[in-house]
């Protein structure tokens, strides 16, 4: 009786009679239904869910398509494979075949980007190198094309099988698009939908050849290099702040409310600090605006230069300050005595007070004064 019984669960294991896949997985495009020796019955029970379709192939031939729904397998339903067969007058005995379930989910959120900054020409800084990345989702739109030019007689076929093809894709037509575009490049942030749809419109012929739909393309940034961008922000600084002598005068007045506040020399010492920044920043403002009044009048390059600031020199005399002095008024204060070589003295940009002599420029002062004539009192 055992005997009876294993041979009917053997002779019952060699033909299928259900057929089905339950997707698991989120990145399987492709499975294969494993038959191995089994052969199929007739009247078997076809189960193909939706956003599915089972590709019967019959040696390598791709055969019957089945969409979503219950099939019960008969000559009728299987047109391509009875012909492939010769089952001209019907046929109930078991068969072989392949059978391939295909995904026809959305695969979204898939990555693309350039691996290296691509050359392209702006029309406003010329040659310049972007880099770019975003996402895109696909899905199958022509299992019966997909099989056979991509996923062949693979049991199992993935995303990762095909992901770096169409990553390929993406950035070369992608980034062919936007040169295309003639979209500038500080203007290409503004124009991202715009762009995308034109890449998507470029690109989805590419994807359709191979029994694919591209079904989004997104780009999410569009980047110069670094040095570049370093650039870009230093001219974004100088727009912002507009005017640059009123820019100075502001810095100026700043400096000065700073030194006047800066209580660490004291005095004499605070005092005309606060005064001396005042002035050389007063020279420096001079300068600047003079800039402006010529930029505004003469073409590019026939600017002249700025004017040289006028260093100012502060006296401490009998515990007193004096000052500003110019170089060539200090000329007469020595000649009638007033300044001598180690009075002190301060300019901008000095941290203390120095005796007269200590400063390179003031020591000539002293050296041109002749000596006493000898025997004069």
């Amino acid at each position: 009786m055992n005997v009876i019984m294993g041979l009917f669960d053997k002779i019952r294991n060699e033909f299928i009679d259900i057929i089905e896949w339950v997707d698991d997985s989120p990145d399987t495009i492709v499975w294969k239904f494993p038959r191995y020796q089994n052969e199929i019955k007739m009247n078997t029970q076809l189960t193909v869910r939706e956003g599915q379709v089972a590709v019967f192939m019959n040696e390598g031939v791709i055969a019957d398509v089945f969409t979503a729904g219950r099939h019960v397998l008969t000559t009728q339903n299987m047109p391509i494979m009875t012909t492939l067969q010769g089952w001209k007058y019907g046929f109930n005995s078991p068969f072989k075949a392949d059978v391939f379930f295909i995904s026809l989910r959305q695969f979204t959120n898939q990555k693309w980007g350039t691996k290296n900054p691509i050359m392209l020409r702006d029309v406003e800084f010329g040659p310049v190198r972007l880099r770019a990345f975003g996402s895109y989702a696909f899905q199958v739109k022509d299992a019966a094309v997909f099989l056979k030019q991509i996923a062949s007689t693979n049991s199992t076929f993935t995303i990762e099988g095909i992901h770096e093809q169409l990553r390929n894709i993406a950035v070369t037509r992608g980034m062919d698009a936007i040169a295309e575009s003639k979209i500038a490049v500080l203007d290409l942030a503004s124009h991202y939908d715009e762009v995308s749809t034109f890449v998507h419109e470029k690109i989805n012929p590419e994807f359709e050849e191979i029994g694919l739909n591209l079904t989004k393309f997104l780009i999410e940034n569009i980047s110069l290099p670094e040095e570049v961008e370093k650039v870009l922000d230093k001219r974004s600084s100088m727009g912002i702040v507009g005017n640059l002598g009123s820019y100075a005068q502001f810095q100026a007045a700043n400096a000065m409310e700073k030194a006047a506040e800066n209580p660490s020399g004291g005095g004499i010492m605070g005092a005309g600090l606060g005064v001396g920044l005042g002035a050389g920043m007063a020279g420096q403002m001079t300068g600047v605006f003079q800039q402006n009044k010529f930029d505004g009048n003469h073409p590019s390059g026939e600017v002249p230069p700025a004017i040289p600031m006028v260093v100012q020199y502060f006296l401490a005399l009998n515990g007193v300050q004096e000052g500003p002095f110019r170089i060539e008024q200090l000329q007469g204060e020595v000649k009638s005595g007033k300044l001598l070589a180690e009075t002190l003295v301060w300019k901008a940009g000095m941290e203390n007070w120095k005796e007269a002599r200590e400063i390179e420029e003031l020591k000539s002062l002293f050296n041109a004064m002749p000596p006493p004539i000898p025997g004069v009192q």
